[in-house]
């Protein structure tokens, strides 16, 4: 068969609504594969066969409540003689389908957290690897033992053709090597987080990371051959057939087919995340993006693309976007490029790299040997055709600062640049400087404090006075509202006079000295500037948000009304009424000297039980209780907190009272409030998380704004603490309510909740990245009402 020696377009394979993050090839049909994505489906494409190159959809399979993010395909045996695919999901479960029906056969349920990596052995054993740090083995529809040992997320599980000898890769930089349940042995050598394994053969493995690297390892520990080439992190790797030569995929937009040791050539996608790749019988690669476009490479002649669709893919190539710190390109700067007539010289390999400047842009141009010609692989983003002269500010790396300093950190070694830009925050640049030289974090305070004092007096944009903090002051964004002030009493959502659970009067803090939240006088912004790099005054949060508005008179009203047709057993007496009146108004002022006594609180306690129809203005004096430390202590201490949280879990229930729901969302919120509350929300956080998670898919703003102060409360709790199982789940349970979420004050949140949890984490920050959180937030990068939403979407890209 003839054979170009160079792999190019066969076809592209349109069909996935979201990223394509994983592929499998299969022995039957014969040349078909096996995709899955984040659009929550798996998908098995068989060959046309005449003329078309393409591939055609066989079966399309259905199970995970969440997105997709890996697939295997277990042996054919005598049950099932075509064999069997396995998927796992951000929903924590594995799904085993068959080809003859599109719902799963079982599923495995038994991981914490996403299942992010599949492999599958003989006699139908299954391994899998999860967030939440471990690796289960699994045989048919049974969990036969849980790999513990690593600290960090389980990315890659690989079974070795020795029976018994399994691979785990780690976000902790390591990979194990198990035998019967228990860690033989642990690679180090990796930098960053470990994303991909690879079998050679018996006794030999690849891995590839984050730290742009790729390993050939001996399983007697031995670290035979480390690849460079790729720019950035390295998602998947797939061995030919040969056992020498392989393929690579990553962030920095390209699969690299490496042959001889060597990276033989390089192929540039229209997409910044090739997620996953596959060989195919026949030698072709298949490779999956974030695009959500999959495609087929080939070195045979005879399965090529036509020429028109080869003439498209280029265009769709030529007018995509390379991020100068993603690709390949070096230190760009401008004035010194060339212009088009250095693409009359041809190129000395496959996949050079060549710059030129085109007007006032840089264009990217890549030499493709089979064509002997330059292709065009996109325009550079982040390059500048400023000098310092011209703007006031300094180049480095081909983007424009404010400053660049230069750091010697050790007399007599290589100095160090430190570029920063008055926008930005002296501790998160002083933590990426460390983190990029590898330099000690105790260094951390010197650094910034070294930033602080050299740029003093130095401010971006006009300072606006008057400016009230974005969140709670004079642009605040209020679901619904009108414009204008509302009348004091007047219900926060809806603005009438009636009265509705959780409402109350707006309380005006003075201009510039509002909490982001709630109004209270937590938060300064007097000098905050109107700049298109925002300074950040939105995360992290770590202190609680808590709903705290209340009309007392009316709540009691209401208690008072529905008290009449309450069961005779419940009915609260005039003196038990007084009683609870007079432990709102203890509440409903923290600094009140008078203090909610044992018998009132028995007495709110008891309350609560009132049947569900109801119960709500009950429901509202507790959240407002529920943040004096008085109460706060008595219902979530360690005798009886299980029970108070599982009372309000209750009542939060699917097919509960709107009312309600949000009532119990909030007094969650507001426990947040005192060390007891947070220590019992800490502990029944999967419990709580999970619960609260069923309420994403009712259509109430003020739901989904409750349940999205939930989760930024728990992401501040988790902020300081190494609990990457919690961040996981904090950030699983943001990417899931931005999916169905519409209202802007509960999209805020998110991204509050968002920033302030990968904010001093690089693995959470991996972790969000692989979610896709950035397809999903980009488009509020725009929004301008309320402006808050989109300078906290600009400075949360900037963190991913």
């Amino acid at each position: 068969m003839a054979s170009s020696n160079n792999y190019r377009l066969s076809c592209s394979v349109p069909g996935h609504e979201m990223d394509v993050r994983g592929l499998a090839s299969t022995s039957f049909p014969e040349g078909a594969f096996v995709s899955v994505s984040r659009d929550r489906t798996g998908r098995v494409w068989v060959p046309n066969i005449g003329p078309n190159r393409s591939f055609t959809e066989m079966h399309c399979m259905h199970g995970h409540t969440n997105f997709v993010s890996c697939v295997c395909i277990i042996a054919p045996n005598e049950t099932y003689p075509r064999g069997l695919i396995a998927t796992g999901g951000n929903d924590n479960n594995i799904c085993v389908f068959s080809l003859d029906r599109p719902d799963p056969l079982y599923m495995l349920k038994g991981h914490k957290n996403t299942v992010c990596t599949l492999s599958a052995g003989k006699f139908g054993t299954l391994l899998s690897g999860s967030w939440d740090t471990t690796a289960k083995v699994w045989l048919n529809d049974k969990c036969m033992m849980s790999l513990q040992g690593h600290t960090a997320a389980v990315w890659a599980v690989k079974i070795l053709p020795e029976q018994g000898l399994m691979l785990t890769g780690s976000a902790d930089k390591s990979i194990k090597l198990w035998k019967a349940g228990r860690c033989e042995k642990t690679y180090t050598g990796h930098e960053d987080c470990v994303r991909g394994l690879a079998v050679v053969n018996n006794t030999e493995f690849f891995s590839c990371s984050n730290d742009a690297s790729i390993r050939r390892w001996h399983v007697d520990g031995e670290c035979l051959q480390v690849y460079y080439g790729h720019t950035n992190y390295i998602y998947s790797m797939s061995v030919f057939p040969n056992g020498q030569d392989f393929i690579s995929t990553g962030e920095d937009r390209s699969v690299r087919i490496w042959k001889n040791g060597e990276c033989a050539q390089t192929i540039r996608l229209p997409a910044q995340s090739v997620w996953c790749c596959c060989i195919l019988d026949n030698g072709d690669i298949v490779v999956g993006a974030s695009d959500g476009i999959i495609r087929v490479f080939t070195e045979s002649d005879e399965r090529i693309a036509s020429a028109e669709d080869i003439k498209a893919f280029e265009n769709e190539l030529s007018q995509s976007t390379i991020d100068a710190k993603t690709g390949d390109l070096g230190d760009i700067k401008m004035e010194e490029l060339p212009g088009r007539e250095h693409l009359d010289e041809p190129g000395t390999r496959d996949g050079q790299t060549r710059l030129i400047k085109d007007g006032e842009t840089v264009q990217a141009y890549q030499w493709s040997v089979s064509d002997s010609h330059w292709v065009k692989i996109g325009d550079v983003v982040g390059s500048s055709g400023a000098t310092q002269e011209t703007s006031g500010r300094v180049l480095f790396e081909g983007k424009e600062y404010d400053f660049v300093f230069t750091i010697d950190v050790n007399e007599g070694g290589p100095s160090m640049k430190l570029p920063y830009n008055v926008a930005d925050d002296p501790w998160l640049t002083a933590h990426n400087f460390l983190e990029k030289n590898d330099l000690n974090p105790m260094f951390l305070d010197q650094v910034a404090n070294f930033i602080i004092e050299n740029t003093k007096g130095n401010t971006v944009g006009r300072t606006e006075t008057g400016h009230s903090d974005p969140f709670t002051g004079s642009g605040r964004y209020v679901p619904a509202s009108a414009g204008g002030s509302s009348a004091s009493g007047a219900d926060p959502f809806t603005g009438s006079g009636r009265y509705i659970p959780g409402s109350g009067p707006s309380t005006v803090s003075p201009a510039g000295a509002v909490d982001p939240f709630t109004g209270g006088s937590a938060y300064s912004s007097n000098a905050l500037q109107s700049t298109s790099a925002p300074t950040n005054i939105y995360f992290p949060k770590t202190d609680p948000v808590k709903f705290e508005q209340a009309n007392a008179t009316q709540i009691l009203a209401k208690l008072k009304e529905l008290n009449r047709g309450a069961p005779n057993e419940q009915k609260l007496s005039d003196d038990g009424i007084q009683k609870l009146e007079k432990l709102l108004s203890a509440v409903s002022s923290l600094d009140a000297a008078e203090k909610p006594t044992a018998e009132e609180i028995e007495i709110l306690w008891k309350t609560a039980h009132w049947p569900e129809d109801i119960v709500f203005p009950v429901l509202d004096i507790l959240r407002l209780a529920v943040r004096h430390p008085v109460v706060n202590e008595q219902f979530c201490n360690e005798k009886d907190g299980v029970q108070f949280c599982n009372h309000l879990l209750n009542l939060m229930g699917p097919q509960g009272k709107p009312a309600n729901q949000m009532l119990v969302l909030r007094t969650l919120c507001n426990s947040f409030a005192g060390q007891w509350g947070q220590t019992l929300l800490m502990s029944m956080r999967e419990m709580v998380m999970s619960r609260a998670m069923e309420l994403r898919t009712v259509s109430n703003k003020n739901i989904h704004v409750a349940l999205a102060t939930l989760v930024l409360n728990y992401a501040g709790c988790l902020h300081k603490v190494a609990d990457l199982e919690g961040k996981a789940q904090c950030l699983s349970m943001v990417s899931t309510i931005l999916e169905v979420v519409q209202d802007k004050e509960a999209v805020f949140r998110l991204l509050v909740a968002l920033g302030t949890t990968i904010g001093n984490d690089s693995t959470a920050r991996d972790l969000a990245h692989s979610l896709g959180v950035k397809s999903q937030i980009n488009k509020y990068s725009t929004v301008t009402d309320p402006a808050k939403l989109g300078e906290c979407c600009k400075l949360v890209l900037n963190q991913l």
